[in-house]
C-alpha cells in the first residue's frame, strides 16, 4: 500500500436516487435502507428544495448506510455536503460550477458525474476530466421542473460508440423500457420514481436486476 486514495469508479447496475416528493409518503431514509438492503451498488441525493440543515442530517444518515452495505454514495449539485459528509462524489449539471473548478474544490479523491444531452456536451465533459457522465433524459421525465427534452436513443448510441467514458443511462426509464435501453448499451442505468415510488421496493429491485441480468449476459 503506498496510501494513495483512489476515486471510486462508477458500477453496473442500478443507479438510485433519493426523491422524497415522490416517495409515497416515506422518508428519504426509509427508502434508501430499502434499496441499499436490495443490493444497489450506488445511490445519489438528490433533493432541491430542503434546507442545507436537514439535507446535512439525511446525508450523514445515508453516508453510514451505504458504507453498511459497501454502496457508492453521491451528492447531487452540494459540494459542500458532499464535503462534510464524506461522500464518494457529487454529480453537476451543465448549469452549475464548472467541472475545473468543482474538482479544485472537492480535490482529488472524489468521483465527480457531469449530466450532458449532447455530443458535445459529453465530449466536454470528458475532456474536462469527467469521472462518469449521465446520459439522458432517454425519455420524458417530470422528477425535475428544468429538465431538457429527451434524447431518446440516438445520443445514447453515439456514447456508446464514441466514447469510453463510463455512463449512467437516465430520465423516464421503467421496468417496461429497461430492456431496450439496456440493449442499446447501458450498463449502468439510473431510476427515480419507478423505485421510489413503488409500495414494494424490494420486489421492483428484484424484477428490475432480473431483466438487468438478462440483457447483459
Amino acid at each position: 500500500m503506498n496510501g494513495i486514495s483512489r476515486r471510486p469508479t462508477l458500477p453496473s447496475g442500478i443507479y438510485a436516487l433519493t426523491s422524497e416528493l415522490h416517495s409515497q409518503g416515506r422518508s428519504n431514509i426509509e427508502v434508501a435502507s430499502e434499496i441499499l438492503a436490495s443490493g444497489v451498488p450506488i445511490l445519489q441525493y438528490r433533493e432541491k428544495s430542503k434546507k442545507v440543515r436537514k439535507m446535512y442530517e439525511e446525508c450523514l444518515v445515508l453516508r453510514a448506510l451505504t458504507q453498511e452495505y459497501g454502496a457508492l454514495f453521491i451528492i447531487n449539485d452540494h459540494l459542500d455536503l458532499a464535503l462534510a459528509v464524506c461522500a464518494d462524489g457529487v454529480h453537476i449539471g451543465q448549469d452549475d460550477l464548472p467541472l475545473s473548478k468543482v474538482r479544485e474544490i472537492v480535490g482529488p479523491n472524489l468521483m465527480i458525474g457531469v449530466s450532458t444531452h449532447s455530443p458535445d456536451q459529453a465530449r466536454a465533459a470528458v475532456s474536462g476530466g469527467a469521472d462518469y457522465i449521465g446520459v439522458g433524459p432517454i425519455h420524458a421525465t417530470h422528477t425535475k421542473i428544468d429538465v431538457c427534452d429527451p434524447v431518446g436513443l440516438d445520443y445514447l448510441d453515439y456514447v456508446v460508440k464514441n466514447l469510453e467514458i463510463p455512463f449512467v443511462a437516465i430520465g423516464g426509464i421503467k421496468e417496461h423500457n429497461l430492456a431496450t435501453v439496456l440493449k442499446a448499451g447501458a450498463r449502468t442505468v439510473a431510476l427515480v420514481t419507478e423505485i421510489v415510488g413503488n409500495p414494494d421496493i424490494a420486489s421492483k429491485i428484484k424484477r428490475l436486476q432480473r431483466i438487468m441480468e438478462t440483457q447483459t449476459l
